[in-house]
């Protein structure tokens, strides 16, 4: 499967469409092709696969007229999100237990993309390094990863962790051959 063929579910693509669509006054077919558009008048299922090139336009759209590309605001609603998908996948949190948590989320990873777009290649207690490649361009890939950053701030808290750090160490829309985020908190 090449990048463009790389799909997305439905239950993260439905909150994008979601938020463009409370913007009454944007005509969105100035930045949107037909295809892409037709998204943001049909029904998202949120169990259905949707385009991640979709996807990615959609999250520049959102980045600029949601946001107004003010990446603290993208963090925070990576925070927010964790809420949303423990609503939709209540499995996804273990109380009191941070590494279970992300262990979790590992597995149902590939419920979200049919493509490895986050890697936990070191999880121990009080750190976790999470490698981000959603393959998307700038600044699609930058506010993606920072949205993830806030998620896993988030998710982490809300499994018992303290002092929870979250810090993006390299970046590859900055040329770094990979994205990595790192975690650190108080058991």
């Amino acid at each position: 499967m090449t990048a463009t063929q790389w799909r997305v579910k439905g239950v993260l693509f439905v909150d994008y469409v979601r938020m463009l669509r409370s913007l009454k006054g944007v005509d969105w077919s100035a930045h949107l092709a037909p295809a892409d558009l037709a998204y943001l008048r049909g029904r998202i299922e949120p169990d259905a696969w949707y385009p991640m090139a979709t996807f990615e336009q959609l999250g520049n759209l959102v980045l600029r007229y949601i946001a107004r590309s003010d990446l603290r605001l993208v963090r925070a609603w990576g925070r927010t999100s964790v809420d949303l998908l423990r609503a939709a996948q209540p499995m996804l949190l273990a109380p009191d237990d941070p590494i279970e948590s992300l262990r979790r989320f590992k597995v149902l990873r590939s419920t979200y993309f049919d493509f490895d777009a986050l890697e936990l290649p070191m999880l121990h207690e009080g750190e976790a390094q999470i490698v981000v490649r959603y393959h998307m361009g700038m600044p699609a890939e930058e506010a993606a990863t920072v949205q993830t950053l806030g998620f896993f701030e988030r998710l982490l808290e809300v499994a018992g962790a303290r002092g929870v750090e979250g810090e993006l160490r390299d970046k590859s829309w900055a040329g770094a051959p990979r994205t990595l985020l790192t975690l650190h908190w108080t058991p």
